[in-house]
């Protein structure tokens, strides 16, 4: 997944705004998660979101991938990371934790 650099990621003069990466990290595992379940009926909710910063991303593009790293009956975690160049080099990694409401399956 990739998020293109533009003058609306900006945060401070020269670094994406750290809001623009964290919603890459959770698209980035909100789609993975999807995929997965492959089911539309399965509502996914966020329970918890944490975003650890490594570094400033600066303006090029931005990359991130995610995995499933556990998948249970009604929780689901999910980790995610985001570079720029170098994918050995995160900017930003993010552990997920998703609530699945399967309409009382």
């Amino acid at each position: 997944m990739v998020m293109p650099f533009a003058e609306d990621v900006i945060g401070r003069p020269g670094f994406l705004h750290g809001g623009a990466i964290a919603g890459l990290l959770e698209f980035a595992a909100f789609t993975t998660l999807r995929r997965q379940i492959d089911d539309d009926g399965v509502a996914m909710k966020p329970i918890t979101v944490t975003v650890d910063y490594m570094r400033g991303g600066t303006d090029s593009d931005t990359f991130a991938t995610a995995a499933v790293e556990r998948l249970g009956a009604r929780i689901a975690n999910v980790e995610a990371f985001a570079w720029q160049k170098d994918r050995s080099t995160p900017i930003a990694s993010a552990r997920l934790n998703f609530l699945l409401d399967r309409g009382g399956q």
